[in-house]
């Protein structure tokens, strides 16, 4: 098979995983360190750093032949979909020439599992070790670890990779079961807590020498499937929030089902609106970033989050005896609950009104949403106290016609404004 077709399989075939992202990484530059490649550089991309800068990743899988047969997954071992499988060499050969055509910053490789996981681990790490050892790749590296690899496998591909990631694809064990039953949702859960208390003794190692090798410097993260079980978003959020506070992730990514031909009958047959997707990860960052707690954002007779209305605004909607908030006195943690503020803008608040009281001319040079902000506030000029507003006209405001045409086309990170 010609390179070009393997790779059009291939790229095409990595497409369902989400989790692939460059933010948290070290900053590396060939012109100062010498090798190829940098972690800095602006891409085309659709990977974004904390810093909101796009880099450009080759996303790809080394081999969609698979051993396992997961129901919900396309290059399951029971899938008719056409196979190819990539050489380590082949790889590294892409991801450099595509580096040098400026298309990429890094690379993204996971890998469907031949032989037995071991043995594709051992695949996946060698396009690394070469890219790093043969070639001075400084670019970005995203390695999709094998839960059940042996440690040592594991261990390496830290060393060569910038984050590393399991998926743990469905965020209950009798999910998991029901549609993927080789896999071991302990397992996975052990190989993550290996990963994290490895990445915590690489940075204390860090600390006392600074010439200590690195080990996954931009940490780890996930991936849960949404919408191919029943499983509420208060149960997937549960179980993220486990995650960050246990396994000290980096990120869970959310990636809505597709239906795939051939299913199974235990899968819906419909994928779900693409919405659900965006209101997990805006759900995600308040919890986060906001100082939500996970339960705090839905309810035992509404388990699932509002399509209509961003978390944010549901839970305010919700608990109206808090507000109106005082802008010009409330702390920090409770101007954060207050829809339309994002994190930026009440910085900015705290700073501007050390000096000054602030008054509803003051809120959009603070590049405020005056329509989401004042229903819920109150400034030196102004009281949402004398609004006579219910919730259902309140609500109304701010539902779109169609909530799926609300999808973002940016992490919640660039759309901070909007929480």
């Amino acid at each position: 098979m010609e390179l070009g077709t393997k790779l059009a399989i291939l790229a095409d075939a990595a497409k369902y995983d989400a989790s692939c992202a460059s933010s948290g990484t070290t900053r590396r530059n060939s012109r100062t360190s010498g090798g190829l490649g940098s972690t800095t550089g602006s891409g085309i991309c659709h990977s974004y750093t904390p810093d909101g800068r796009c880099v450009s990743l080759l996303k790809i899988l080394l081999t969609n032949y698979c051993i396992y047969d997961c129901l919900y997954c396309i290059n399951r071992a029971s899938s008719n979909v056409q196979r190819a499988r990539f050489t380590a060499e082949e790889v590294v050969s892409l991801t450099l020439d595509f580096y040098r055509r400026n298309y990429i910053e890094g690379l993204f490789l996971s890998s469907g599992i031949i032989r037995n996981p071991d043995y594709t681990m051992e695949q996946v790490v060698a396009v690394a070790r070469k890219l790093r050892t043969e070639h001075q790749f400084r670019g970005y590296i995203h390695l999709k670890t094998i839960p059940e690899a042996s440690p040592a496998l594991i261990e390496e591909a830290g060393r060569w990779a910038d984050r590393i990631s399991i998926n743990i694809e469905l965020p209950t064990e009798i999910a998991l079961e029901q549609l993927a039953p080789e896999k071991s949702f302990a397992g996975t859960e052990a190989a993550m807590i290996g990963i994290r208390d490895r990445i915590a003794e690489s940075k204390a190692e860090r600390r006392d020498n600074k010439k200590a090798p690195l080990f996954a410097p931009a940490g780890q993260s996930t991936q849960m499937i949404v919408g191919a079980t029943d499983t509420s978003d208060a149960t997937i959020l549960e179980r993220a929030s486990s995650l960050y506070a246990n396994q000290k992730l980096r990120r869970v990514y959310y990636s809505a089902f597709s239906p795939i031909p051939d299913a199974s009958s235990k899968l819906p047959l419909i994928a779900p609106p693409l919405v659900r997707e965006h209101r997990l990860y805006q759900a995600d960052w308040l919890v986060r970033f906001y100082g939500f707690r996970s339960q705090e954002l839905t309810t035992s007779a509404a388990p699932n989050l509002d399509l209509a209305v961003d978390p944010k605004l549901s839970w305010a909607l919700r608990n109206r005896h808090i507000f109106p908030i005082d802008v010009n006195k409330a702390p920090r943690d409770l101007l954060l609950r207050v829809p339309g503020l994002g994190t930026k803008s009440v910085d900015r608040i705290l700073k501007v009104r050390r000096w000054h009281k602030l008054r509803t001319e003051d809120l959009p040079r603070l590049h405020v949403s005056m329509k989401k902000v004042l229903p819920f506030i109150t400034l030196a000029d102004y009281n949402a106290a004398n609004l006579a507003i219910d919730n259902d006209k309140l609500e109304g405001r701010f539902v779109r016609k169609d909530a799926q045409l609300e999808l973002f086309g940016a992490e919640p990170s660039v759309l901070d404004g909007q929480l």
